[in-house]
């Protein structure tokens, strides 16, 4: 599955830019000024303890939360002010924390629910690419979603958020509550949509497998960013192997 590639988005400049974000949560300011970038065609972890600010920053980015201050440009184009449905259709599309699947629904109404802004005839042929990535999602695509393992929850959460057809691919904590195996295949599954090109932000609590596939990382402490560089040198940091690594 590789990701659309507009003619007008500049092929050098980030996919991604963002300067100086500030959101809060009522009075409380949860984000402080943030600068960061992604790349086209990387794979991007975000890594912090819990209420860092992770999850808001994937809610800012993709319009659920408003941001209070700074600027967000994606492919060139300021989208701050964009309502989340708008940030769907320029390609920004989610993956949330805790699933949240139709239970009733089955797994494929679930799945084409990713694809209720898109127009045209290739439905069925990303379904189907969606299918060769989680194959157990076609065994069980006319169930109730809410028959699902949360394994196979997570891989219709992804699953649908691919139907968007994402310039940008938004994961939060995909591997929260799986068991080792579980989370290792659905991290394994994140590296190789990295691989047919796809640019990914990838929020996970379990910092070693989120950095060891990530082109790039970036570390949160209350609302900051405090460290960044690649993977392999944030996975051979001393403070990032204290505070995340238990090391």
């Amino acid at each position: 599955m590789t990701a659309a590639n507009p003619a007008s988005f500049d092929a050098v400049a980030p996919l991604l830019k963002v300067s100086g974000l500030t959101a809060r949560y009522d009075r409380i300011e949860v984000l402080h000024r943030l600068d960061f970038t992604v790349d086209r065609g990387q794979l991007v972890a975000l890594v912090g303890a819990n209420g860092a600010g992770k999850t808001t920053l994937l809610r800012v980015l993709s319009g659920v939360l408003a941001a209070t201050a700074g600027e967000i440009i994606f492919g060139g184009e300021r989208i701050q002010s964009l309502p989340s449905y708008r940030r769907v259709e320029r390609g920004i599309c989610q993956s949330p924390e805790g699933r949240q699947v139709f239970g009733p629904m089955s797994v494929e109404d679930n799945i084409l629910l990713g694809a209720y802004r898109r127009r045209g005839n290739m439905l069925a042929s990303r379904l189907e690419q969606i299918y060769h990535f989680f194959p157990a999602l076609k065994e069980k695509r006319r169930l109730p979603a809410g028959t699902l393992s949360g394994g196979q929850q997570q891989m219709l959460a992804i699953g649908r958020a691919l139907m968007g057809e994402p310039q940008l691919l938004l994961l939060d904590e995909p591997s929260l509550g799986l068991a080792p195996l579980l989370a290792a295949d659905i991290l394994r599954t994140v590296g190789e949509l990295r691989t047919t090109g796809m640019t990914i932000l990838l929020v996970e609590q379990n910092a070693r497998a989120a950095l060891a596939i990530a082109d790039k990382g970036y570390v949160i402490e209350t609302g900051r960013i405090v460290k960044t560089g690649t993977g392999r040198e944030l996975l051979e940091s001393d403070d990032v192997k204290r505070a995340y690594l238990g090391m």
